[in-house]
């Protein structure tokens, strides 16, 4: 879809927008535009300034106060034609089609939302059939409400099979007296869609062939937050070449191996990482990917221990499975990037409450993570250490789930070579 689009010959400068109200502090609000800085950089922009306002909830017309649209302006007025020319303004959450109408008629200038930039990066990511359908579905769900600030017309790209507004265009010359460019183009999407579904609809059935085809064998699902090493450690366990990259969402198409251990074969899935603020779209679209997840018989959450805000991703991640009705699955904590915690010491008389940021890592160990028992387990998938401990779990509760499975069935003692791969 090129309205989400971002130049990847040429770093586009860009301005972050967010806002500081009742509900998110200015710690949270700040933690936030972090985590959008990470994402126009994974879409290949550049930050090079941020704006907050505190306001009691975002402006129905123009998300910041008019004061605060005004200054963003002069800003993006002052560097006009210069090598610093800003390329967009970006804000934190999803904006209606009213606010967009209003900011790009103030700023004159691209603007995304958070919804926007996530779904460009999938754009960006989706290599297979079925994530790029999954892809364009969530776009046209995003573009629908929006049709009226679009500065393009949908009927003049149709034809094509790829991106938004490639469809065929069946309502093309059934345009009915009076009737406008926006029902023209609303009908055009809608018909799109319905295109997009059927091929959805007929990828979910032959991929659930597929899964019923893999034979007896225990499915695990690795499973997390954007960014925390999932596929790193797949490539530990099942000796593969997934992909792996320190941005977000590098893995976008699931991903499922054979992996052995010892004489134990079972199946081990890697699945799109979440995010807070995730587009429910988005969510929506990729149900069907992450059917490995609902189907799996063994969850491994893989938490990055070194983030400072790790037990809040853990709440997303909690709640995103919860949603997905699998939220009562076996599933055990891997506390990820061991190698990379750091700590403020405290000198011995320092009485400053224990944080995140004074709390040592065996100190961690001691608190609600204690309770988990051998349901966790502290690894580097990087620097590879205490993988064989995270082995030998795995080994123990996959077998005891085939057994609780398969109790009469001697397959988990057949050696195979095949491998699977979605």
């Amino acid at each position: 879809m090129k309205e989400f689009v971002i130049s990847t010959t040429k770093k586009e400068t860009a301005i972050l927008v967010g806002l500081i109200t009742s509900a998110q502090n200015e710690r949270k609000t700040n933690e936030y535009l972090d985590e959008l800085e990470f994402l126009a950089q994974t879409a290949g922009a550049e930050v090079v300034k941020r704006f907050t306002q505190r306001i009691d909830h975002p402006h129905p017309v123009t998300y910041v106060g008019t004061g605060k649209l005004a200054e963003i302006s002069e800003y993006v007025e002052m560097l006009k034609d210069s090598d610093d020319e800003i390329g967009m303004v970006i804000f934190d959450d999803e904006l209606s089609a009213k606010q967009l109408r209003n900011i790009e008629k103030e700023l004159k200038i691209k603007i995304l939302d958070r919804t926007s930039l996530i779904l460009d990066i999938f754009a960006m990511r989706a290599q297979t059939a079925h994530a790029k359908v999954q892809v364009e579905l969530a776009q046209y769900k995003y573009m629908l409400p929006r049709l009226q600030r679009l500065w393009t017309h949908l009927e003049r790209q149709g034809g094509g099979s790829g991106g938004a507004g490639g469809g065929k265009g069946g309502s093309v010359g059934l345009r009915g007296p009076g009737e406008t460019q926006l029902e023209m183009d609303r009908r055009i999407i809608l018909g799109r869609m319905s295109l997009l579904k059927e091929q959805l609809a007929q990828i979910d059935r032959q991929k659930s062939i597929q899964r019923k085809n893999r034979g007896r064998l225990i499915r695990v699902a690795l499973v997390g937050y954007t960014n925390v090493g999932k596929s790193t450690l797949m490539n530990l366990l099942a000796k593969s070449e997934v992909f792996a990259e320190n941005k977000l969402f590098a893995t976008l198409d699931t991903t499922v191996r054979k992996v052995i251990i010892e004489n134990l074969p079972f199946l081990l899935s890697d699945t799109v990482g979440f995010i807070r603020k995730l587009p429910t779209d988005l969510v929506e679209s990729f149900k069907s990917t992450l059917d490995e997840v609902r189907e799996a018989d063994l969850l491994l959450h893989v938490v990055d221990v070194s983030h400072p805000e790790f037990e809040e991703q853990i709440a997303v991640v909690e709640k995103t499975l919860a949603d997905l009705n699998c939220g009562d699955k076996p599933l055990m904590v891997i506390f990820n990037k061991i190698d990379a915690f750091t700590c403020v010491q405290k000198e011995e008389d320092d009485l400053t409450p224990k944080t995140r940021e004074n709390i040592t890592l065996d100190e961690l160990k001691e608190t609600w993570m204690s309770r988990l028992a051998d349901n966790c387990l502290f690894i580097s998938a990087r620097e590879k250490q205490n993988i064989e401990n995270l082995k030998d779990v795995i080994y123990k509760k996959v077998c005891e789930l085939h057994v609780q499975k398969y109790p009469y069935n001697d397959f988990l003692y057949q050696t195979y070579d095949e491998v699977v791969d979605d």
